[in-house]
């Protein structure tokens, strides 16, 4: 029990960890081997009402909340990181276009995203820089007919497998900074545009690639906000995704926790079990104790944003210490497998599922100057 958790959430988390456990668990190591996200697990999910929990009803979710959105994340990413990266594009993505788009537009893509029909890129990075996110260089370029896109995205989730992306390009000038970007909803079957796809460390099954576009042309409906605005749409939505990332990552740390305690208590050495030894035993209670303090931040985050309070700094303390802190903790569980943790198999694969969270949506450094920021004020800290 917790301050964050009622009944009515306990039981949800139960819901969805039976399913998962009957239905996301049992592929968790064939999607990394065939880097595939399966669409129709994903219409599953859509159906038990799994992605994007807290978007209103009218929008095809059932108004139940951040925290909802949280628990949920937690149970799928306990079962596999990978397809637990489904509902948090659509819930990262979903806070845009409810917010932002134009209700004839965004409404159709929200319902068949909450349904699980479709899935939804956000193409903020370049390859000129990731931290420096408002030094964007893509061209969204204006003309009689709409909007014209020329440049290039990269390191994107999903880039490969997404039916639509909300993208990030410069309408203003480059000196102009933050303030002159602006996000389009970019369907991803429109002439012009090419994608690749990496081979990369983790999360292979969801996916990393980039995104190139060759005068693609999307239409002035599909403007999220304001003209050279978008950068402040797509912070506010950052707010919300690392709270949910903290939990994801700490799901798997719990999984790999249990699974350690569970074994150090059957193997035998010297003639006791191995959490006889203090050596075995203490750095699993250490971890045990972090993962579980780190869980109740992310709560927290995610209170404070259903109570429509500012979040942005505990938000961040999400963002830079949980997949730190689930990556330490899962190697930790890995030797205490020995060789059976080294082999591929899912220890091995929590670990490489884990890392790429201490790059994407915010390094530790960016997100510590948010912290900072929020403590000691912008003009203490400039950069």
């Amino acid at each position: 029990m917790n301050p964050y958790l009622n009944d009515d959430l306990m039981t949800l988390a139960a819901s969805v960890r039976r399913f998962a456990d009957a239905r996301v668990a049992p592929g968790f190591l064939e999607r990394d081997r065939t880097r595939v996200l399966d669409r129709s697990l994903m219409r599953e999910m859509g159906a038990m009402g799994l992605i994007a929990p807290e978007l209103p009803e009218h929008l095809g979710g059932q108004g139940l909340g951040c925290l909802a959105a949280g628990v949920v994340h937690e149970e799928l990413a306990r079962a596999d990181l990978s397809m637990s990266y489904v509902p948090l594009l659509a819930s990262l993505n979903a806070q845009i276009l409810a917010a932002h788009g134009q209700p004839d537009v965004a409404r159709p893509w929200l319902q068949k995203m909450v349904a699980g029909e479709a899935l939804c890129a956000i193409a903020l990075t370049e390859p000129r820089g990731g931290s420096d996110a408002a030094s964007l260089r893509l061209r969204i370029e204006r003309d009689a007919q709409g909007y014209v896109l020329n440049g290039e995205k990269t390191s994107i989730s999903a880039a490969d497998q997404c039916d639509i992306a909300v993208v990030f390009g410069r309408t203003g000038t480059v000196e102009s900074g933050a303030h002159g970007v602006t996000a389009v909803l970019v369907p991803m079957d429109l002439p012009g545009i090419t994608r690749s796809r990496f081979d990369c460390h983790g999360q292979r099954a969801i996916g990393r690639g980039s995104l190139f576009f060759d005068n693609v042309r999307v239409p002035l409906s599909h403007r999220l906000g304001d003209e050279n605005q978008g950068f402040v749409h797509v912070m506010q939505g950052f707010d919300y995704s690392r709270a949910l990332i903290g939990l994801q990552v700490l799901a798997v740390a719990r999984a790999a926790l249990d699974d350690a305690w569970q074994y150090v208590t059957q193997r035998q050495a010297f003639g006791k079990p191995l959490s006889a030894f203090q050596g075995v035993s203490h750095p699993l209670a250490d971890f045990d104790t972090q993962v579980s303090a780190a869980r109740l931040l992310c709560l927290q985050a995610l209170w404070l944003k259903d109570q429509g309070k500012p979040h942005s700094a505990e938000a961040a303390m999400c963002k830079w210490w949980a997949p730190k802190l689930a990556y330490d903790c899962i190697h930790q569980c890995l030797l205490m497998f020995g060789h059976g943790g080294y082999d591929r198999g899912v220890m091995e694969q929590r670990l490489r599922d884990v890392l790429g969270f201490q790059i994407g949506d915010g390094t530790a450094q960016i997100m510590k100057t948010i912290i900072a920021r929020d403590r000691a004020g912008r003009q203490a800290v400039p950069a």
